[in-house]
């Protein structure tokens, strides 16, 4: 006899195993498939395991500063094989511990490629054949890969994308990042602080462009100050591939340039995996390699739903982790929020942290907001000077009218776990009198986030 599923939920990354275990939570019948890794992209070659590598290098950071503190380190090294290993490690972990969750609620996993034939109907395959699954509800996740651009192709040599520099045959001397994102200005960061020449190309007027202006210019000032040369406003035209080393035809200023690498990383961005999905076949719109959907994650055939990286931006694996929740409780005939995207928090683990959550101070201007904005340095807080971390900035943007927290933006050490605060705040929609009132602890990195409040409305204590 055949089953028919509730839901079939096709990709294990971050989406797609968050909305089986929520689906079953819920009492539906549940299927996931995946075609490679349990945890997707996410746990297996993306979040976790650069975190893992960006520790490494943090401490070994921390280790040349050990006089700072008081204390002495002898012949400090790395190992990279070994700090490689671990990351693959901490990886595996994670992802065997995904495949545990879905036998936890009896979530019936088929590993294999699938196709929507049909209304309701998944055709998976794999290297024992194909099979036909049934479903009422498909949730399509299946994430994204690098986008590779004609010319900058990866090589897994000398040009890598995120999976070779995760996995590196050699430790890099001279190093070339194309992209200033969050990936790209992670691996930047990594490889500079182990002792990589390292140049970043941004085709934009500034890295991370994404970021508030006055963030993104503290933080090129930080890498700059670590040996880190950036070129803004420049484009990546050739790469002349030749033994042990990379010519790259660089344009900036209406001037072309060469420069000699032996190693280059391509971080230009995603493209949705949409590649044999069926999505012709049932005639689901796509835009540039990505399923277009409302704002609960439908798409334009009826039961059929697509979340995560497949879908709008931002491409963020709690987003995706949220809207699995969400389109879970959707089918289970729940009545859930939707996600909005301008609420949820990016954040970028190069030294220094950078995190942020709304508007940034142009946009909300852009927007026609009436705005007051609030800054606070990290050299003004007591527990960033005991860290040995007082350089950075939490800014905060309030709409002059309502008090609304329309944005905050944060550079320095541990700002991706501050963060957090103002996104809980917009979640509940406090106001600026909201947050002046509540009592952070002292003495910790958060008080910063409440000076910063109090800037933007000339009450600012310790500055």
């Amino acid at each position: 006899m055949t089953t028919t599923y509730d839901m079939i939920v096709v990709g294990a990354g971050p989406g797609g195993y968050v909305a089986a275990i929520r689906g079953a939570q819920l009492g539906l019948k549940v299927v996931i498939i995946e075609r490679e890794h349990m945890g997707g992209i996410c746990l297996n070659w993306g979040c976790i395991p650069t975190k893992a590598l960006l520790r490494s290098s943090e401490v070994y950071h921390l280790m040349h500063r050990a006089a700072e503190f008081g204390l002495s380190v002898d012949n400090i090294g790395y190992d990279l094989d070994a700090v490689v290993k671990r990351s693959r490690g901490v990886a595996k972990q994670l992802s065997g511990g995904v495949a545990h969750l879905m036998k936890k609620n009896k979530i019936d996993t088929i590993m294999g490629t699938a196709t929507i034939t049909a209304k309701g109907k998944v055709s998976v395959k794999n290297d024992k054949g194909t099979q036909d699954v049934l479903g009422k509800n498909i949730i399509l996740a299946t994430g994204a890969r690098a986008r590779e651009l004609p010319g900058l192709e990866a090589d897994g040599d000398q040009v890598w994308t995120y999976k070779t520099a995760l996995t590196p045959p050699r430790m890099p001397k001279k190093l070339l990042v194309i992209g200033s994102g969050a990936i790209g200005i992670e691996f930047a960061s990594f490889y500079n602080t182990l002792g990589a020449d390292t140049t970043v190309v941004e085709v934009m007027d500034r890295i991370l462009p994404v970021e508030d202006v006055e963030i993104a210019t503290f933080a090129k000032k930080s890498f700059v100050k670590q040996g880190m040369k950036i070129m803004e406003k420049a484009m990546v035209k050739k790469l002349d591939r030749q033994k042990g080393k990379v010519i790259a035809h660089i344009e900036q200023d209406g001037k072309v340039e060469t420069q000699e690498f032996d190693t280059v990383i391509s971080a230009v961005g995603i493209v949705g995996n949409v590649e044999g999905l069926g999505l012709e076949t049932m005639k689901i719109k796509e835009d540039r390699s990505h399923v277009v959907t409302d704002e609960y994650c439908r798409t334009n055939v009826d039961g059929i739903f697509a979340i995560g990286d497949l879908a709008a931006p931002p491409w963020l694996a709690h987003k995706a982790s949220h809207e699995g929740v969400m389109v879970a409780e959707l089918i289970a005939g729940q009545k859930p929020h939707a996600v909005k995207p301008e609420s949820i928090a990016g954040c970028t683990y190069c030294n220094p942290q950078i995190a942020s959550v709304g508007y940034t101070e142009a946009v909300a201007k852009e927007k026609g907001f009436d705005i007051k904005v609030g800054r606070f340095p990290f050299v003004g807080n007591g527990k960033a000077i005991a860290l040995g971390e007082a350089q950075g900035m939490v800014k905060t943007v309030f709409d002059a009218k309502t008090g609304e927290l329309l944005g905050a933006h944060m550079v320095g050490a541990e700002v991706t776990e501050l963060i957090q605060g103002y996104v809980i705040g917009r979640q509940l929609e406090t106001t600026e009198e909201d947050l002046m009132q509540t009592v952070f602890p002292h003495p910790t990195l958060s008080e910063m986030m409440h000076e910063s409040v109090l800037d933007a409305y000339d009450k600012v204590i310790h500055i």
